[in-house]
């Protein structure tokens, strides 16, 4: 497990309460334990608002629900659920260090509207930062598990994305909706519950243009789920009637799991291009990018490069959320704070890397290298994109071979599950790695015994003190 102090960090970073991160956290190992177990690999299949976190976009709204998919609806019984889940949190706490005792695992059984079973279950777990005793009782984890669902698309092995310092080498992964049905599912739960999540989710979904599916594949899969529930295919003007609730709940519902929340009147007023867009097939705007570079190369993935210092990676994250949320951004650099619409991040020729953004006040554009920054912040101001936007990550990434995909254990003769064995333990302080660093000036190298790229004074190869203050992250010395 890892320290509190990771957890305490990361909510400071990105302005979000410790127990939001440290969910965060335990649903990557839980969903590690479920894609391990031989009897729900396969058969369970990860969809909803987590889904879109841990699988396809990371700069995206915090979650605390894991909801599933079961192909087999002779799943849904307390006994099956209390062995399988049970072998589950064994093998988590085993792999992880994560309190998550069978005995805090609880099921409510019932029927949907269309007399279904259904099952809403409850994980229990500690973390490093949950209290281990008092009144509050065990932190939560709720599962919503149903078969009454229409699986329009093959399901999609996905990476889990886990940015804590324990992720294993090989990653972390489960079965997950395809990203064509994941973004369908949205727009009919939006039709027909109208919450904000649902709002919020179906605008990021269409903002991120780059990955945005051809509107005939998401017509056909939200008519094909739309038909299953018995349900009209949604429209604006459906949604007017719900408009005042939905702005009402909007802080309420989505205010704890955003670093900054983005203004609802944005988000309404993009509906009525998504509805043109999928309906209609009206074309979605396409912009340019901000003045390319040949020499530069845009920074899309999932995970900031090593090459980027380790102090600029929470500013960074910080401004990637802004971005995907078109939100301003005040941002320190060399002593000053500038208001700033953030658009592309880019490393040049040179190996420097920089935020290429729009000045919010005059309207030009301006360059920022990274190891220059001193802080970022989310504002409240919301911006029209003048330009693609580019920092967001990446949406479908490739399906991992069938060869590289993780163990998912064994079966003994009797048919119990088997738990792999369990993670070698982090090494001590004694025993921790070095990280290494290289002046960005004169290119000597330094080890550190902490990931801190500040540098202290050194001497130029040439023979005077050396200006360069700041390391670039090189390798982890063992």
């Amino acid at each position: 497990m890892i320290d509190k102090r990771e957890i305490l960090e990361t909510a400071s970073a990105l302005g979000l309460l410790p127990s939001i991160v440290e969910k965060d956290y335990v649903l990557g190992w839980l969903l590690a334990g479920i894609n391990a177990h031989p009897d729900l690999a396969d058969a369970w299949v990860f969809k909803g608002g987590t889904c879109l976190k841990k699988c396809y976009f990371e700069t995206y709204r915090f979650s605390e629900d894991l909801d599933f998919t079961l192909r087999d609806e002779r799943q849904l019984e307390e006994g099956f659920l209390r062995r399988v889940l049970g072998e589950v949190v064994t093998w988590v706490a085993e792999e992880s260090g994560l309190a998550v005792p069978a005995e805090q695992l609880g099921f409510d059984f019932y029927q949907n509207p269309r007399g279904r079973l259904s099952c809403q279950g409850r994980i229990g777990c500690r973390g490093p930062v949950s209290p281990t005793s008092g009144a509050g009782g065990w932190p939560k984890i709720k599962l919503d598990l149903t078969a009454d669902e229409k699986l329009v698309l093959p399901a999609v092995r996905r990476e889990v994305f886990h940015p804590y310092s324990d992720r294993p080498k090989d990653g972390l992964w489960i079965n997950s909706y395809a990203y064509e049905e994941a973004f369908g599912e949205k727009v009919r739960a939006l039709g027909e519950r109208t919450r904000p999540r649902d709002l919020y989710d179906v605008v990021n979904l269409y903002r991120h243009g780059d990955s945005r599916p051809s509107p005939a594949v998401l017509r056909d899969v939200l008519a094909q789920k739309c038909a299953y529930k018995g349900i009209a295919l949604p429209t604006f003007e459906a949604l007017q009637p719900h408009r005042a609730d939905l702005e009402a709940m909007w802080a309420n519902m989505l205010g704890h799991q955003l670093p900054m929340l983005p203004p609802v009147a944005d988000f309404w007023a993009a509906l009525p291009d998504i509805f043109a867009w999928i309906v209609g097939g009206v074309e979605a705007p396409q912009r340019a990018r901000i003045e390319p570079a040949s020499a530069d190369i845009a920074i899309r993935s999932r995970v900031l490069p090593m090459g980027v210092p380790l102090r600029a990676r929470a500013p960074l994250e910080i401004i990637r959320f802004a971005a995907a949320n078109q939100l301003c951004v005040d941002l320190t650099y060399d002593g000053n704070v500038r208001r700033i619409e953030p658009y592309s991040l880019r490393q040049t020729a040179e190996g420097n890397f920089v935020l290429h953004a729009i000045r919010s006040d005059s309207g030009e554009h301006r360059s920022y290298r990274v190891d220059r920054m001193q802080g970022a912040s989310v504002t409240g101001q919301s911006f029209a994109p003048r330009y693609l936007v580019e920092l967001t990550s990446e949406g479908p990434l490739p399906v991992a071979p069938a060869a590289s995909r993780p163990s998912t254990g064994g079966r003994e003769s009797s048919g119990s599950w088997t738990s792999p064995r369990p993670r070698r333990a982090a090494p001590s302080r004694g025993t921790s790695p070095g990280y290494v660093y290289r002046c960005t000036v004169c290119r000597k190298t330094f080890e550190r015994k902490s990931m801190d790229g500040s540098l202290n004074p050194h001497k130029h190869p040439r023979g005077y003190e050396c200006p360069g203050r700041i390391g670039t992250y090189v390798r982890t010395k063992y």
